[in-house]
């Protein structure tokens, strides 16, 4: 497991442009990839996660930006009180059932 991902790396895992995520920084401030004196983004871990629920709330629950900011500020308060968050099982499993996908998908090639 790398420390941090290139722009470039963050945006073929999620199956997304890079200037898509570039947009995504600028609508949610709590997304804050680390940058170096050119501006060139380094996206630590917890980035990819907030990305991937972002993502999550856009495309697959089909929340508006609005709406997406306002259920991670709600996950936020679950998980400061403790409680287990459905987002995040829901994520999980969208995630399994993905890489599911992607391993039939390359045997199937095989075949």
């Amino acid at each position: 497991m790398k420390l941090y991902y290139s722009i470039t790396e963050v945006a073929q895992m999620l199956g997304v442009n890079t200037s898509h995520l570039r947009f995504l920084e600028g609508q949610f401030p709590e997304l804050k990839p680390v940058k170096n004196k050119r501006g060139v983004r380094s996206y630590q871990e917890k980035d990819v996660e907030l990305l991937r629920r972002i993502l999550h709330l856009t495309k697959d629950q089909k929340f508006t930006l609005e709406g997406a900011h306002d259920q991670l500020k709600e996950s936020q308060r679950q998980e400061a009180a403790g409680h287990n968050s459905q987002l995040d099982e829901r994520m999980q499993l969208v995630d399994t059932l993905q890489q599911l996908r992607a391993f039939l998908v390359e045997l199937k090639e095989i075949l």
